[in-house]
This record gives C-alpha cells, structure tokens and sequence, in this order.
C-alpha cells in the first residue's frame, strides 16, 4: 500500500488497534496534516468519518483509511455518507477476524485465555460495500494484492477493500505492562518472562 501509493496526494486516516500500530510503521508523511489518527485514545471507529471529512476538505486528493474489520464496523453506517456525496475515498480493511490487539494482548499477558477478541460472524464486505452503493475488492492472496490495490486506486468513487491477512500476527515494538520504554519487546521470542505480577496487575 505504502509503494503503490506514496506518490499521490495521499491522506491517511485509521481506526484503533494493530493496523494502527503498522499504519504508522509503514506508511510514510512527508507534509504535515497527512496523518489522522487517535493516537493512544483507543477511539474505534474514528477512521471512517475522519476520511470522509478528509475526502470532503480535499475532493483532488487521494484519502485512504486504514482500518482492522473491528473498528471499521462501528461507524460502517457513514458509507452512505460517501455514497451520498460521490466521495471516492478508499476503506482498506486489514481483516484477521479478531479484535487483533485485544487478542494481542490476551495471548502475551493473559496465557491465551481469550474472550470476546474473535468474530465468526463477520460480513461480507464486498456485498455490503455493493449494498451501499460502493465498489467492494477482496484479496486474500499476497501474490494478487498489487493488482488489487490498483483496481481500488483506479476507481472514482468509494471503496471497501477486505484484505484478509494472518490472524495471530503480533504486532512490535510493544511496552509490557509496568515497563518503562527501554524495556520494550522487540518479537515473540522477547516475551517469555516480560510480565510480572505487578505489570500483570495493571491490565
């Protein structure tokens, strides 16, 4: 997404959680104003009406909002908003059926006990992007997923694209419970005694 799009006229907008976390490792700013998140808020459901209000402050210019299925869900409503106005902005879902930070999280610091971090009931998102009004895309191949980013790039109009990616990928660096930045975990193989009783507490 970043190669294919880092010469445009691009705004980025996000939901909350582990897409987040990659949204601002990999996609690059080089102006300011370009990148519209909640930070540590935790606000799921901020990127979809923050990318229309974007699309709509800059009709010229390219807005995508990079979401995980999750957050995208709770304001999914405002699509017809996009719809309504002719916004072509561009919904890149980074979909692992899982509310993926929380499950994150519950599997480092909870000795994957799960709860409430998963969904077997998800939509389907091209047949609720086409109910909307809008283009729906779905890649669930690596191999396809340059061609389809470009389909969604060439449309002119609003897109939900359903990227399926791995649904126990973690994300790094991340800052155990209790743990000060210099502590931070780096991978998988870091976390084997990273929390103690008194970080655990905290969660």
């Amino acid at each position: 997404l970043e190669a294919l799009t880092k010469d445009y006229d691009r705004y980025i907008t996000t939901e909350v959680g582990q897409h987040q976390m990659w949204a601002a490792q990999y996609m690059t700013f080089n102006d300011p104003n370009r990148w519209m998140t909640s930070g540590g808020l935790g606000t799921m459901g901020y990127g979809v009406p923050a990318s229309i209000g974007a699309q709509v402050a800059h009709p010229g210019s390219l807005v995508i909002n990079v979401a995980g299925e999750a957050s995208w869900l709770m304001n999914m409503q405002e699509m017809g908003t996009a719809v309504q106005y002719c916004l072509p902005v561009k919904q890149f879902i980074l979909n692992n059926e899982r509310l993926g930070m929380v499950r994150q999280w519950q599997e480092l610091l909870h000795g994957e006990r799960y709860s409430q971090s998963w969904s077997e009931s998800l939509p389907d998102f091209v047949k609720l992007a086409e109910a909307f009004g809008a283009k729906g895309i779905l890649c669930s191949d690596p191999a396809d997923l340059d061609e389809a980013i470009m389909e969604m790039l060439a449309y002119d109009g609003p897109v939900i694209f359903d990227c399926l990616v791995e649904k126990h990928e973690n994300c790094f660096p991340m800052i155990p419970s209790g743990k000060a930045h210099n502590e931070m975990l780096l991978g998988d193989a870091a976390m084997k005694g990273a929390i103690d009783a008194s970080g655990s507490v905290l969660v």
